[in-house]
């Protein structure tokens, strides 16, 4: 199972979630994807997330899920991975999302779903209380940054995970431009089969 958790003001209708769910459906791995919309409120996502988690692992035989992460997205699955102990792939992540979003508080409209919303100081707050102090295990990690990435620093991702596997592409932007080429590596690195 992945399960895959979108960016700030973004959506399960994204270019790379939806990508990603196509190229799984086309390998007959459709009911192994998940993706929901995350509510506004970082402490709000988390417990759908956890949820889905949960649900996961109830399930006889089935393997522990992966999260792939893209930027307010790659936040959440560094603290999901590390309290739950899962494999996690980041694209172009939010290493510092508090003061990354700093700048977003006020009202905002999603780029996909054109709903409005109000993001707060609450909300900076409940990422704050998510940060992770130092990741652990990182083998268990895969981060996929590109150096054009108009949004984010890569060199702080680069930093982050340390010792993680890491894929950094010269150019591309904070959309990473070249993700379909990395479609079937994420689903190998996730324990799916990919049919030759």
């Amino acid at each position: 199972m992945i399960i895959y958790l979108h960016g700030f003001r973004s959506a399960p209708s994204s270019i790379k979630a939806r990508a990603l769910e196509r190229h799984m459906a086309a390998r007959g791995l459709a009911s192994q994807f998940w993706c929901e919309q995350l509510p506004v409120s970082p402490q709000s996502a988390i417990a759908l997330v956890e949820a889905q988690i949960a649900r996961c692992r109830a399930m006889p035989g089935a393997p522990a899920p992966t999260l792939v992460g893209s930027s307010l997205g790659g936040y959440y699955a560094t603290w999901l991975a590390e309290r739950h102990d899962l494999a996690a792939v980041f694209v172009n992540p939010a290493v510092v999302a508090p003061l990354a979003l700093e700048a977003w508080i006020g009202p905002q409209t999603n780029l996909y779903t054109g709903e409005h919303f109000e993001f707060t100081r609450e909300h900076i707050a409940e990422l704050r209380a998510l940060e992770v102090p130092e990741i652990t295990r990182p083998e268990r990690y895969w981060l996929l940054v590109e150096t054009g990435d108009e949004l984010l620093d890569y060199r702080e991702a680069v930093a982050r995970y340390a010792g993680a596997r890491q894929t950094v592409l010269e150019g591309g932007d904070h959309g990473f431009s070249r993700w379909n080429d990395y479609l079937d590596g994420v689903l190998e690195f996730a324990g799916l089969a990919v049919p030759q």
